[in-house]
């Protein structure tokens, strides 16, 4: 059984923490600073195991150096990514293992970045910026094409999956997935649970697939609602999921 554990950096990204149950070691996924990791390291006694990085974004790698500077780590990433200190190469949907922690599937996800990568680890999925709560990833170095494929993998994942993404943008999202379905009430809901998370200091995720399924637009592209919202918006017909999703893509940009 696992246990994670947030650790807020920066403005509103989340550092996030593995551990097995039992156990104190603990993997580090997209350390954007080194000094909260370090201080919940030693204020709860871990033992670092490796550091997980889903891709090269500044904000997901800047603290892998001073991490290093105290513990002698490996560092896992996608080789095409700018990724500081990268000792172990893995993407392409693969696997690994480390140490006493279950089995790691390695997705490979491109779409904000072209070598962006996701770690699956029993039921949670850490998948950095490509899917986020109720949203999902700009597209820097990738294409609409490439996301809309890595969006679709990740939606034949089991429903009970955790969505574990490195950002808290839930709430900002909601707001654009209530301009698109108005009179989804799973998305009005989740705006009032959301909502109180946060006035409670609690991270908005994980998030469930199913949750996702239900609420976040881009995972909804062939739902005649998104669909007319979106060619409403563009004022053009749209005539695959993968069309409407680029427009809807571009919509969110401007919002």
């Amino acid at each position: 059984m696992l246990k994670i554990q947030a650790i807020p950096a920066l403005r509103d990204n989340y550092i996030w923490l593995i551990q097995v149950v039992g156990s104190q070691q603990v993997l580090i996924v997209d350390p954007s600073e080194a000094k909260p990791v370090l201080d919940v390291i030693k204020q709860q006694g871990f033992i670092p195991a490796g550091i997980l990085i889903t891709h090269g974004c500044h904000d997901h790698i800047g603290g892998i150096k001073g991490i290093l500077n105290y513990y002698d780590l490996p560092v896992y990433g996608a080789e095409i990514e700018a990724i500081p200190h990268l000792s172990h190469a893995v993407g392409g949907d693969g696997s690994m293992n480390i140490d006493s922690f279950p089995p790691i599937t390695v997705l490979d996800l491109p779409g904000h970045t072209q070598g962006h990568i996701a770690f699956l680890i029993d039921d949670y999925l850490f998948c950095g910026d490509t899917l986020f709560g109720a949203g999902c990833g700009r597209l820097h170095s990738g294409d609409a094409k490439a996301m809309f494929k890595s969006l679709q993998k990740i939606a034949q994942l089991p429903r009970q999956t955790n969505i574990v993404c490195a950002h808290e943008y839930t709430l900002d999202n909601l707001r654009f997935a209530a301009t698109v379905e108005p009179n989804n009430r799973d998305i009005q809901q989740r705006i009032v649970d959301t909502q109180i998370m946060r006035a409670e200091n609690k991270p908005s995720i994980p998030s469930t697939l199913a949750l996702e399924l239900a609420t976040n637009p881009f995972l909804r592209c062939d739902q005649p609602n998104v669909i007319h919202a979106v060619e409403q918006f563009s004022g053009k017909l749209h005539p695959s999921p993968e069309t409407v999703f680029t427009a809807l893509r571009l919509w969110k940009d401007k919002f």
